[in-house]
């Protein structure tokens, strides 16, 4: 498995109740194998003021590939105006599960 090929974990955040509709178009578009939606509370600046929201945390495992039309994407069906991308590297991932993360992905090109 290339570097590219590498999984990768992106968060997003979105408005409670809208995680779902985000996820499934990025898996249907298969740029994502999996993706994770926890709710949390969100506490950030945002013009000048300290905004307190719940939200959905989106933790989506894809590979390295296709961050940028992952990132393309989601910037197209946010709610957002600066929508929350966040990837990581994982320091160690079960073989298993990466092999089968990076194969339920679209391909690279």
């Amino acid at each position: 498995m290339s570097m590219d090929d590498g999984l990768v974990i992106v968060l997003i955040t979105a408005p409670r109740g809208r995680g779902a509709e985000i996820a499934r178009k990025l898996l249907e578009e298969r740029l994502a194998a999996c993706v994770n939606i926890a709710s949390v509370r969100s506490l950030y600046w945002w013009e000048d003021k300290v905004e307190d929201d719940e939200e959905d945390l989106l933790i989506v495992k894809t590979k390295e590939c296709l961050l940028d039309r992952l990132e393309k994407r989601v910037r197209e069906i946010h709610p957002y105006t600066v929508p929350e991308i966040v990837a990581v590297r994982p320091v160690r991932v079960l073989e298993d599960y990466a092999s089968w993360a990076v194969s339920e992905t679209g391909p690279c090109g």
